[in-house]
């Protein structure tokens, strides 16, 4: 049973970045109606968002410690990062220590506007345009991003700290009556999940107790009505797109102590998370989210020791074999709307 818990804790982990980047392509489908394969690149840019205010926050100047000698008996340089000497060791400290979270702080505008230009620069000219060519050209753009973070940052992985506070495990079995040390998780693993409930549930929230939501939703079902309304749909749907922008961004941000940012992360997650948007059903926000979670827990069970002795090689295609499975027992995805990509 320990054993047990344990892989579903895995697959939520797996399955929250999962929910997330399908969550976000899933609203721009539904609103835009684009298949945007540029998505993946945004949640690459949120990881990178924290590394540069990590970068921002350490820069420092060298100085002279007299109290300290080398081996040499000369007085030894020390690095100090300019925040510690503006706001003190202690708060400067601080700032550094807790670099990831606050970097939510800069993916937000970042991301929005990101989103914004996207949109508004590129992807409306292709509303009409056939899906092949709107893939092509996210899938075009995506790369050009991927290259531009690996000139300015390398092909290396960067390390982003999680804070010293939330780093080590803790004992979950504890907590639900098994004996000590059977359940151990890593602490910051079950931050990004509870993190990832509540971007979504923030999501959920806002498209059904807002009147911004509410508008966006009925312009999901019926775009010309919601227009003759005299309402101006279209930038409700630019919005939208800079949300869903940013709720990637937000994904790759708290990501990165789990996974290292690296120039090409967003391209891994890209293709699983459409096989998550279509099992879920395409243009369905509740099927994005249940194929993420249900997906992330079969591929951590597919990756147990039993299972890949049993079939080699069954942890690189679970996700695909469930996709087939459910394509051919339910073409539309597990939620999916009737008419959508049907035509």
């Amino acid at each position: 049973m320990d054993s047990f818990l344990l892989q579903i804790l895995n697959g939520l982990d797996k399955g929250s970045a999962y929910a997330l980047i399908a969550l976000g392509l899933t609203l721009i489908f539904g609103t835009l109606g684009v298949v945007n394969f540029a998505h993946g690149a945004l949640f690459m840019i949120g990881a990178f968002c924290a590394v540069t205010l990590n970068k921002l926050l350490t820069l420092s100047f060298e100085t002279v410690d007299e109290t300290k000698t080398d081996f040499l008996g000369n007085p030894l340089k020390v690095e100090t990062p300019y925040v510690e000497a503006w706001f003190g060791p202690e708060f400067g400290g601080a700032l550094i220590d807790w670099s990831v979270p606050l970097a939510i702080l800069l993916a937000i505008p970042v991301m929005v506007g990101i989103g914004f230009v996207m949109e508004r620069g590129l992807i409306k000219h292709f509303y009409k345009r056939p899906h092949a060519d709107q893939i092509l050209v996210t899938f075009g753009l995506a790369i050009v991003l991927q290259e531009i973070i690996k000139y300015y940052f390398g092909a290396n992985p960067i390390q982003t700290p999680e804070p010293s506070a939330l780093r080590g495990s803790i004992d979950i079995g504890t907590m639900i009556g098994f004996e000590a040390n059977r359940i151990i998780y890593p602490i910051w693993r079950l931050v990004y999940f509870f993190f990832a409930m509540v971007i979504i549930a923030g999501v959920f929230g806002f498209l059904q107790f807002t009147t911004f939501g509410m508008v966006v939703r009925a312009g999901m079902a019926d775009r010309e009505t919601v227009g003759l309304l005299g309402i101006n749909i279209d930038r409700r749907f630019t919005i939208m797109f800079g949300i869903a922008a940013a709720v990637a961004g937000l994904a790759g941000v708290m990501y990165g102590p789990l996974n290292p940012p690296n120039y090409h992360m967003g391209m891994d997650f890209l293709v699983l998370s459409f096989v998550v948007v279509v099992v879920g059903g395409m243009g369905s926000l509740p099927g994005a989210v249940l194929a993420g979670f249900m997906l992330g827990i079969l591929e951590s069970f597919a990756s147990t020791t039993w299972a890949t002795t049993t079939i080699p090689g069954i942890n690189q295609i679970i996700i695909y074999l469930v996709a087939i499975i459910v394509l051919l027992t339910r073409p539309r995805g597990l939620m999916g709307r009737k008419g959508v990509m049907e035509e």
